[in-house]
């Protein structure tokens, strides 16, 4: 993997999420249009904390796997091909979730891109909390204009 690192700006330049559905604060390295790391800081000011759970915050799955979608969209965006476009969420397969992510846990996200067939893409994707998995799933993106 090359190291390329991402601040928020940078992201900001090439996703088009913004607050309150930015789910990536750093890309700490990226090898455009093939695989990125990033890091997702979760504090206890997260919107959904107030109803997911009051007496127990527990990071939404689904916030987990967009926060993962959004790393693999960096990753394609970055590449020449596709700069400048928007990269669709497409699907999602084999989603396991296996460890509680908590305000105070830094959440590392890998995507790699292992098919390409035209504008569609699918990911593996790996989210993690000290080392130990949180999340797994396959990811489909669909580039757009």
């Amino acid at each position: 993997m090359k190291n390329v690192a991402l601040d928020i700006k940078q992201i900001q330049e090439i996703i088009p999420h913004r607050y309150p559905f930015l789910f990536v604060d750093y890309i700490e390295s990226l090898e455009s249009g093939k695989s990125a790391i990033g890091y997702k800081n979760v504090t206890m000011n997260e919107y959904f904390f107030q109803g997911h759970f009051p007496q127990e915050p527990v990071l939404p799955g689904v916030i987990i796997v967009e926060a993962l979608a959004q790393v693999g969209a960096v990753a394609l965006l970055h590449s020449e091909k596709f700069r400048g476009k928007i990269a669709y969420f497409g699907g999602i397969k084999e989603a396991r979730f296996r460890k509680k992510v908590v305000p105070g846990d830094t959440l590392k996200l890998q995507v790699e891109i292992i098919k390409m067939k035209g504008p569609v893409g699918i990911g593996k994707a790996l989210a993690t909390v000290d080392g130990e998995v949180a999340c797994e799933c396959e990811l489909t993106f669909a580039v757009g204009m």
